[in-house]
């Protein structure tokens, strides 16, 4: 049985070869994942670890949580804290370290690293081992600056040139000092690191006279638990903690591949995906090949194989195909890995160097994956083919379903499809987080319903296509009965392509609805034309918000300004706005009492409300960081949203509190209102700073629905394998098809047909049935995404259901292209049968 079950995969070297490729892109999809996540995670890791070299200890401020009226803080690292660090026994060196974001413009302005990328900090002079410097000298006060020497090139900086930086908001104008080399991590993944000498980090970073962290090496002999221990001895423990270099690598490496953890566990889903629709085609493919070797097992069965061994014989095979397809898809893994990090680094991803990852595991992953799916597909049609009686088979009375088994398929799948759309209106009713998971479970019973009752549904969808069919002839009425001749492969067959368009539908209704729902929202909310924020989210100077306010044609303006308090023991955030101003910035729905910002006078929104019981007229008490406390009033409630909510108080109130006061957005109103040079006025206001982000309410609303289109892009691109694995299914039905079919071709051949009509009968079959899938798709898409918004509007008050017209337009006719690109080959190759040949084949 074995020596047969390979002379069989020999002898059908062209039928298998589809399902080889249909398993090999599966596979790949799931090998150059791994290899793709791992070599990311590697080189991360390397070049993290890298960045802990010169710490054997570090010490950090300890956090004071918030209890009752206080509100916590970080307490300070003093000089004298470094040097007593520095005089501990074990103890090489103490180093102070200061750092935060610190945007470097190139000589054209723009950013030189990314928006999280770019960062400053001190510089310790010839004994920073850190940062060796290539040239240049040490920097000497405000007016110099060093540069990595990556930075340096990719801007075209060198020693004694004027480089355009920003820390905050207000641009400096520094000398370029010295350039350097470092392994720090955030550098070699294209980043930015600018070091200036360590007084004006202090004073640029709001640290003066302190540091964020303090580095500690140890001396020759002393390990690093041995010299943590000295200092936890040395240092006050109420308000330092200290952690060996070892555990830091250690915790970054584990932040790193807990990182990577979501994006592989996203791709693989994708991959899975590819993998699902493949299923279809390999059992597909296994079903017509047992088919056409019925009367073949038949007599194996006459001679005395057993059910079992024919079983067997099915399953090698698919065990061969399966480990050939796993090899291949392992080595085009490979590529894939090494090209999507190519294309990450091309579209300015941030990705440090490193070599190819291969790990035992990924080749293992490939094989098992790329043997059992082809096998577990292989297993029912192996499992029929062993139950078909021997002389039946021998006589081909067995081919059709009986009644009884067509029965039981429809009704498992209406009470599948039924669950499946019960559960999911069900969720619809739940708020955003709890009908999460009932939405998911709700969408896979219905998939699963739709793809059991497929056959059934084939009939009526393809019958309504009767008329079109008609136009072509005779090639057309012999394609709508093709079609329909074996429901269950039409539907295998039509299914692939079906998964791909309804996720595909799903994620794109999706998208479009929110995207309109956030321009409705920028559009309702605000009434500023600009929102000036920092690139990276990190605060502004308060100096911006003042430049803002006196640039010419600015005609109201206020900062958003965020401080930490304790409200009835609990920790809440307050805004500090321009009370004057912020009515018109601003147009959000008053549900109680007016929107007024006035002395201790305050708004907040409605959720907040609910949760303090508070009404118009109602007297709180805030606990501020410094200590003191403010009763304050509730002068209004309004309905918040995800660009405005939580409380709104006066600036002039809350800002005598605050030791660095700092702004997360200045709203600005002007004259003539959102246009280009009103934005380049504002931008030169500011100094043309390539920190600073100058957003109208479009920008807004397209930087939040960013992440949406981002996503949706992925969706694209990961889901196209899908349809490319749906495209070789329909390729792989028709070309078996028309073997079956080679008698019936020639007799059409014979009477008259002839090879345009015959090639013209294979197009619109595979056209009607690829539109069948489309369709289905399409339409389950739809569902799954009305479904989705539904969550979605519980949260976000503005969502409407827009269906973009235009793209499931695409969609369908994507379909109908899969359709007829699929059908060239078996079309080409049932018009070149020969007649003579076809009529007596067996």
């Amino acid at each position: 049985m074995f020596r047969t079950a390979l002379r069989n995969v020999l002898a059908h070297k062209a039928r298998l070869l589809m399902t080889v490729l249909a398993v090999m892109l599966g596979v790949a999809f799931v090998s150059g994942t791994l290899v793709f996540t791992n070599t990311v995670s590697d080189a991360f890791q390397n070049s993290s670890a890298k960045g802990f070299d010169q710490v054997d200890v570090a010490v950090q401020p300890k956090y004071q949580d918030s209890r009752g009226d206080r509100v916590g803080k970080t307490p300070d690292l003093t000089q004298a804290m470094l040097e007593t660090a520095g005089k501990v026994p074990g103890a090489a060196s103490a180093t102070g370290v200061v750092g935060g974001f610190t945007a470097v413009a190139d000589k054209h302005g723009k950013l030189v690293g990314g928006d999280w990328q770019s960062r400053g900090g001190n510089y310790w002079g010839a004994k920073d081992a850190r940062y060796p410097l290539v040239a240049g000298h040490a920097p000497h006060g405000g007016n110099e600056v060093l540069l990595d020497s990556k930075s340096a090139e990719r801007a075209g900086y060198k020693v004694g040139d004027t480089v355009r930086l920003s820390v905050d908001g207000p641009v400096l104008t520094p000398t370029v000092a010295g350039i350097f080399t470092t392994d720090d991590g955030n550098v070699t993944a294209g980043g930015s690191l600018a070091l200036f000498d360590t007084p004006t980090a202090q004073a640029l970073f709001g640290k003066n006279g302190t540091y964020d962290e303090i580095d500690v090496t140890a001396k020759p002999g002393t390990g690093q638990a041995a010299l943590k221990a000295q200092l936890d001895r040395a240092l006050p423990a109420h308000q330092v903690e200290t952690t060996t270099g070892k555990k830091l690598a250690d915790d970054q490496a584990k932040t790193i591949a807990d990182g990577m953890s979501s994006m592989k566990t996203g791709l693989l889903v994708f991959a899975g995906i590819a993998l699902f629709v493949g299923t279809f085609i390999i059992a597909n493919t296994f079903t017509m090949l047992v088919a056409q070797r019925t009367k073949e097992l038949a007599l194996l069965r006459a001679v005395g194989a057993s059910r079992r061994q024919v079983t067997r014989s099915v399953l090698i095979e698919a065990f061969v195909v399966g480990a050939v397809a796993g090899v291949a898809g392992l080595l085009a893994g490979i590529g894939i890995g090494a090209g999507l990090r190519a294309l990450v680094g091309s579209f300015g991803g941030n990705m440090p160097d490193g070599p190819l990852v291969i790990s035992p595991g990924t080749v293992a992953a490939a094989l098992v994956v790329g043997v059992l799916i082809t096998m577990l597909a292989a297993w029912l049609p192996a499992r029929r083919a062993a139950k078909i009686p021997p002389v039946a088979a021998m006589n081909s009375v067995h081919a059709k379903a009986t009644t009884k088994s067509l029965v039981l398929r429809n009704t498992i799948g209406a009470l599948f499809a039924a669950a499946g759309v019960t559960v999911i209106l069900a969720a619809t009713t739940m708020d955003g987080d709890s009908g999460q998971a009932p939405m998911g479970l709700g969408a896979v019973l219905l998939i699963i319903g739709v793809f059991v009752l497929t056959p059934l549904l084939s009939r009526p969808l393809i019958a309504a296509a009767a008329p079109l069919m008609r136009a072509f002839g005779i090639a057309g009425k012999l394609a709508r009965q093709n079609s329909v001749r074996n429901p269950r492969r039409t539907a295998a067959t039509a299914s692939a392509l079906m998964i791909g368009l309804t996720l595909i539908t799903g994620m794109t209704v999706m998208a479009g609805s929110l995207q309109h729902s956030i321009d409705k929202m920028a559009a309702s909310a605000i009434r500023a034309d600009y929102v000036v924020s920092m690139a990276n989210g990190s605060p502004l100077s308060p100096d911006v918000a003042k430049k803002l306010a006196a640039t010419d044609g600015v005609t109201s303006s206020s900062p958003l300004r965020n401080a930490e308090s304790r409200i009835d023991g609990k920790t809440e955030f307050l805004t500090g706005v321009d009370g004057a101003s912020i009515a018109k910035l601003t147009d959000l729905k008053v549900d109680q009492g007016s929107f007024t910002v006035s002395g201790t006078r305050i708004v907040v929104d409605k959720e907040r409300a609910k949760e303090y019981g508070w009404t118009p007229g109602s007297h709180l008490t805030a606990h501020f960081e410094d200590g003191k406390a403010q009763s304050l009033t509730v002068a209004g409630i309004y309905d918040g949203n995800d660009m405005i909510r939580g409380i709104m108080l006066d600036d002039a109130v809350l800002t005598p509190h605050l030791s660095h006061p700092a702004d997360m957005q200045v709203m600005v109103k002007t004259a003539d209102g959102a246009s280009a040079s009103t934005k380049d006025r504002l931008a030169k206001a500011l100094g043309t700073n390539p920190a600073i982000k100058i957003q109208d309410k479009k920008d807004l609303s397209d930087s939040i629905a960013q992440a949406f289109t981002l996503m949706l892009n992925m969706v694209y691109g990961l889901l196209g394998m899908a349809v490319i694995v749906a495209v070789l299914g329909v390729v792989n039905t028709l070309a078996m098809s028309v073997f079956e079919r080679a008698q019936e071709i020639g007799m059409l051949r014979a009477i008259g047909l002839d090879r345009r009509g015959i090639k013209r009968m294979v197009r619109l079959e595979s056209l009607v049935i690829s539109l069948f899938g489309g369709v289905l798709g399409i339409g389950l898409g739809v569902f799954f995404g009305w479904a989705a918004g539904q969550l979605v509007g519980t949260r976000m008050p503005t969502y409407e259901l827009v269906l973009p017209w235009g793209r499931l337009a695409v969609f369908l006719l994507m379909a109908g292209a899969v359709g007829v690109l699929a059908a060239l080959w078996p079309a080409r190759r049932a018009a070149r049968l020969n007649v003579l040949a076809a009529i007596k084949a067996e």
